[in-house]
């Protein structure tokens, strides 16, 4: 009896020191090497304490270890947790926005991994004009020309690039639109439609880019840009930034510059 009960108090002492360890990047890249399904690894996350680098380079080091885009929201989401407390534990667990993310729109990670809330710039839209004159390449009835006031976006990011989405109630991210724009001397602008971005089918490049987001909290969505996508100008368009049937019109577009 007394050597069941010293195993047993053994097992017990092995497990709390276990538990104590904290879990970091690299524990989470031993599990995925160890063969550990998603829903493991992130069970264990959201179990044992821990601390977990969330930079641009971080994530795709994470990305490049094989771990899967539900791991390393998981990370984001203990890393953003606060402290527990005596009352967390009546509530269920789920992710929470990370710290930073606060009010709807975009934000950047920066280098230091801290969210950066990403100004919008003013868009003016026309109809007609210069897209009514190549309606042969394709352009439906209610095609619209948008135009950015400044050759540049004041906001300089460089690849990786993070960027979070906290969507308006009731709003998916798949209603927003990455748009290439086109820089000229003065302006930057972008061809578009009420149902969608339209394109010349003349061999021009398309205005608008795909692009893959993961869900880390509710209604906060994050996306990852690498050199894939290119140098230049770009912006993203929020739902409903063009209202107007009017010949003219403005929203906002959240816009960014990428250097060679």
């Amino acid at each position: 009896m007394r050597r069941i009960l010293t195993a047993a108090l053994f097992i017990a002492t092995c497990g709390l020191a276990l538990a104590q360890q904290l879990m970091n990047n690299d524990s989470v890249i031993k599990l995925i090497k160890a063969g550990l399904s998603d829903d493991l690894i992130v069970s264990t996350i959201n179990g044992t304490p821990g601390h977990y680098d969330t930079s641009a380079d971080a994530i795709i080091a994470l990305k490049t270890a094989g771990a899967s885009d539900k791991v390393i929201g998981a990370m984001i989401a203990k890393n953003s947790a606060p402290a527990s407390a005596p009352a967390a534990a009546l509530a269920p667990a789920g992710p929470v926005r990370p710290a930073g993310i606060d009010d709807v729109g975009v934000y950047y990670s920066d280098r230091k991994g801290a969210w950066q809330m990403l100004e919008p710039e003013i868009v003016n839209f026309k109809t007609g004009g210069f897209l009514k004159s190549i309606a042969t390449d394709g352009l439906v009835k209610g095609d619209i020309n948008g135009h950015i006031p400044g050759a540049h976006a004041k906001t300089i990011l460089t690849f990786p690039i993070t960027l979070a989405v906290y969507v308006p109630e009731g709003v998916d991210i798949a209603e927003y639109q990455l748009l290439r724009l086109r820089a000229n001397s003065n302006n930057r602008e972008f061809r578009s439609v009420t149902g969608g971005v339209i394109h010349s089918s003349g061999g021009a490049e398309r205005d608008s880019v795909e692009f893959k987001s993961t869900k880390i909290a509710p209604r906060v969505y994050q996306i990852v840009l690498d050199q894939s996508l290119g140098k230049g100008e770009y912006g993203l368009l929020p739902p409903g930034s063009y209202t107007s049937s009017n010949m003219a019109s403005g929203g906002k577009i959240y816009s960014i510059s990428i250097p060679e």
